[in-house]
């Protein structure tokens, strides 16, 4: 059995279908990359995935078990995190307790006290911000703030984690940085979604990808066989005159 199943899942806003009738099945352990052109609607399917929007038709499973629909923190107890493209810490907290928010409200529940504070540290440490507990996301750059992200994401002990363009409008130095992050959570097994539209850097990441180009999937398979495929080349480049 799939871990995440979407099936013919559909949204549309007005007279617009933002996604129609999108499916996907991903196992565990798999990271599926998820490309298309702007307006393709690779935010609203993640945003139908994580609880924020509900899906006019069609229906999500998480381990056989039907939560389309459900509220994004009824989500999160059941095992989907997510972080997002435009990072949103709390900016009042502290870096160490902007990810216990993650340790005491996600899957686990974790108690608080030093236990929880030293699994937040434990965290900040793996996605690279050892020693910076103390400090406001204000004091961060911009790579780091989407660190204390991943770090808040990560303590709610996800099932399945989806990440919305977690490279955007970082530098090529700090793309590498973020590329060697995703890496070391494939490598821990952990189930990822990742939305980006940095091609080359979903290619390299994913093992799976789908392709999304208004509303519709157009493709779906492995990174080199959808780099490939005519469809997926004239959506992003477009035709030859003449062709």
């Amino acid at each position: 059995m799939a871990l995440l199943e979407v099936e013919r899942v559909s949204k549309a806003f007005g007279g617009v279908r933002a996604v129609s009738e999108v499916s996907f099945a991903l196992g565990e352990g798999e990271v599926l990359g998820v490309m298309g052109p702007n307006g393709s609607g690779k935010s609203t399917l993640l945003n139908l995935v994580a609880g924020a929007l509900v899906p006019d038709e069609g229906r999500i499973r998480l381990d056989g078990e039907d939560v389309a629909g459900l509220a994004p923190h009824r989500l999160c107890r059941k095992g989907i995190a997510r972080t997002f493209q435009l990072v949103r810490p709390f900016m009042g907290l502290s870096v160490r307790d902007n990810v216990l928010v993650g340790l005491l409200y996600g899957r686990r529940g974790a108690p608080g006290g030093k236990p929880a504070a030293d699994e937040a540290d434990r965290l900040l440490a793996l996605v690279g911000l050892a020693g910076r507990g103390g400090a406001l996301p204000s004091e961060l750059t911009a790579m780091d703030r989407k660190r204390v992200e991943l770090a808040r994401a990560l303590a709610a002990a996800p099932r399945v984690l989806l990440l919305d363009e977690f490279m955007a409008g970082l530098t090529a130095t700090e793309t590498e940085s973020a590329m060697a992050l995703i890496r070391t959570l494939r490598e821990r097994g952990l189930t990822l979604v990742l939305v980006e539209h940095i091609v080359w850097a979903l290619l390299d990441l994913s093992q799976r990808i789908i392709v999304l180009s208004a509303g519709e999937k157009i493709a779906d398979g492995a990174p080199a066989a959808v780099a490939a495929d005519p469809t997926v080349v004239d959506v992003y480049l477009g035709s030859a005159p003449g062709a």
